[in-house]
């Protein structure tokens, strides 16, 4: 969130108050004018805190006039700037976040949702089929669940967006029914199966490949009755059991 000067101006506006309520009450609580000496900045720091927050205790009180007076003038200064920092870091995150929506928003605008592929997750399966497309100039996007990779892939000018792809909420905004294709591909495969779940939901009869390495979310995946199911490592078993059973064959003739 970018921090702008008015923002800067409060936070230094509390650091102010904070440092005029610490030091004056340490300075004022060694010359008797409070119902118990105070003997460190801490102490000070303690009864600025309590008194700004409106806690009140009650175990460290003003007795004399120009202490009463410090203590309202340091009440009336905290919260004044306490409330008003507030009101504009709220308003500072909410205008941020308003933003970055309208900027989501304002990209998925410019993709053509319609006859288009959509990947799931980027695993290293989804991020070499990303390449491809990219290269060929595909009508494709790519829904992500973290935020640092969706801004990486972003950065090098790939159609990628942030979501959380388990609610059917916010996944709807990707027309999934309109695709040609989805191909899912997560770091888990056990989430797979309730992330087809979700997508079989909105995408009706469009073709749904999944990727998946364990033998338990094959047969789930198998169950919801999806197109493809691939499984990388057992398809490089095989094709790399083929290769050797020809290097065997050639070795006994």
């Amino acid at each position: 969130m970018r921090i702008d000067k008015s923002v800067l101006m409060y936070i230094s506006a509390i650091v102010i108050v904070f440092a005029y309520g610490t030091l004056g009450v340490y300075f004022l609580g060694q010359s008797g004018n409070f119902n118990v000496k105070i003997t460190s900045l801490t102490e000070a720091a303690y009864f600025t805190i309590v008194t700004v927050s409106t806690v009140g205790y009650g175990d460290i009180v003003p007795v004399t006039d120009i202490a009463r007076i410090f203590v309202i003038i340091l009440i009336i200064a905290g919260l004044s700037i306490f409330l008003s920092a507030m009101t504009v870091l709220s308003g500072e995150f909410l205008s941020s976040r308003i933003q970055k929506l309208t900027s989501e928003t304002s990209r998925l605008s410019k993709v053509k949702l319609h006859n288009h592929i959509v990947l799931i997750g980027y695993g290293t399966t989804n991020a070499t089929v990303a390449d491809r497309l990219k290269a060929q100039r595909r009508n494709f996007i790519i829904i992500l669940g973290e935020k640092p990779a969706a801004d990486a892939l972003v950065s090098k000018g790939y159609p990628a967006f942030l979501a959380d792809y388990t609610l059917k909420s916010e996944m709807q905004k990707f027309s999934l029914e309109k695709a040609t294709d989805i191909v899912i591909d997560l770091k888990e495969s056990s989430e797979a199966v309730y992330v087809v779940l979700v997508v079989k939901k909105l995408s009706k009869k469009v073709k749904i490949s999944v990727v998946a390495t364990d033998k338990d979310a094959e047969s789930h995946l198998a169950d919801l009755e999806i197109a493809h199911v691939i499984n990388p490592i057992t398809i490089a078993a095989d094709m790399l059991t083929r290769v050797l059973d020809r290097s065997q064959d050639l070795g006994s003739k």
